[in-house]
């Protein structure tokens, strides 16, 4: 096809395949060029596979899905921008636009990627280096270069907040729930003992008992001798006390509840969570009046997470908390891209209860108990 000829010759640094054909097990296809060709990332609504492949073979896939009915190809060169459509009676339309130097996210010497960012190619650490985001000469592995992304847009939500805290020498407690092979984990560790200079206890919590020894043994080559992880559910963490930070990424369905649940109860100043597959309230949503919101399952789906979050950050403010719903990354990126930041403030017994209230409503519109709820009332943390 001369169009993807014209792409293929620019040369491309990413591409982006979607509208696929009826009945497509895949929504969407992602291509990111490497030091040895590009890697294609193949996502399902749950799923993400992956496969390296040369520059020669990139460009026959991408004719091949187009002759299998994928109607748009998006991609970014060195110097343009190229969008190619196809219309359902097969119209094909091309677009190609010249992307200003100062746009340029892929120009090898005119972007500014890295004064933009707190974690940096300047001075990459150990911890990323091992984990692959960074090259053992310290640049960003161009396939990790997502995680990358979403591994700063975290820490400049986190540095925000703690701008204004107070370095009076006190140590800072924090605990991450459900953290996985910690690359947050050990970011943010790094970050608050390096970068802000501020003396860090820090806690990981996860169920998976080879994972967590993993963790300690990195921990210990690294040198962070204040992280350090456990085995063991939310409610089962050695740390006690007042929690000054409770982290939560992706933690699955109502564990995201239980962890925000335990952030409240241990009184915890900062609360930073990036939820993950909320099913519960998908699976008891009832509505007549309004049952075209439940007639179609993707919107099911949508509206029943959006519920969810948005009574999660009512009960947060009726806990007495400012909190706010803000975009960690890109849709194009993740669909699991809202994070919860929620900072202890004063907060009247009015406001507290016109929160509660807002989310009890939307609560009986739409059949809801939500966990977070449930635990929070049975503790007696919400205003009667």
């Amino acid at each position: 096809m001369d169009h993807l000829k014209i792409i293929f010759e620019d040369p491309p640094q990413k591409i982006i395949v979607s509208k696929p054909p009826a009945g497509s097990e895949f929504l969407k296809i992602r291509i990111s060029r490497t030091d040895g060709g590009f890697l294609l990332e193949k996502f399902t609504q749950k799923q993400a596979f992956h496969e390296n492949i040369s520059e020669e073979e990139t460009e026959k896939r991408c004719e091949k899905l187009i002759s299998e009915g994928w109607r748009q190809i998006n991609a970014w060169g060195n110097s343009c921008e190229f969008e190619l459509s196809v219309s359902k009676k097969g119209k094909i339309l091309f677009n190609k636009r010249k992307i200003p130097q100062n746009e340029n996210f892929f120009a090898e010497n005119t972007h500014n990627r890295k004064k933009n960012y707190i974690i940096s190619e300047d001075k990459p650490f150990p911890a990323l280096v091992d984990m692959g985001v960074f090259t053992k000469d310290g640049k960003v592995a161009k396939p990790m270069y997502d995680k990358f992304r979403q591994i700063n847009r975290f820490v400049e939500i986190i540095d925000d907040a703690v701008k204004d805290l107070p370095n009076d020498g006190r140590t800072l407690r924090v605990m991450d729930f459900g953290c996985g092979k910690s690359y947050l984990t050990f970011v943010l560790y790094h970050y608050f003992t390096e970068i802000k200079g501020i003396s860090t206890e820090m806690l990981g919590l996860d169920l998976k008992a080879d994972v967590i020894e993993k963790c300690n043994a990195a921990a210990e080559k690294y040198g962070y001798k204040s992280l350090r992880f456990e085995t063991g559910d939310i409610g089962s963490a050695s740390m006690s006390g007042k929690l000054d930070m409770a982290v939560t990424l992706h933690a699955c369905d109502t564990a995201t509840d239980y962890a925000l649940f335990n952030a409240v109860m241990r009184g915890a100043d900062m609360i930073f969570s990036v939820p993950c597959c909320q099913h519960e309230l998908n699976g008891q949503i009832k509505k007549e009046n309004f049952s075209i919101l439940t007639r179609y399952g993707i919107v099911k789906e949508r509206i029943a997470a959006l519920c969810t979050d948005s009574i999660r950050a009512n009960l947060l403010e009726a806990c007495g908390y400012k909190t706010q719903l803000l975009e960690f990354i890109d849709f194009e990126y993740t669909p699991k891209n809202i994070l919860i930041r929620a900072v202890k403030r004063k907060n009247s017994a009015e406001n507290r209860k016109m929160y509660l209230s807002e989310a009890e409503k939307l609560m009986e519109e739409f059949s809801f108990e939500p966990t977070f709820y449930k635990l929070l009332k049975d503790e007696g943390k919400l205003l009667p």
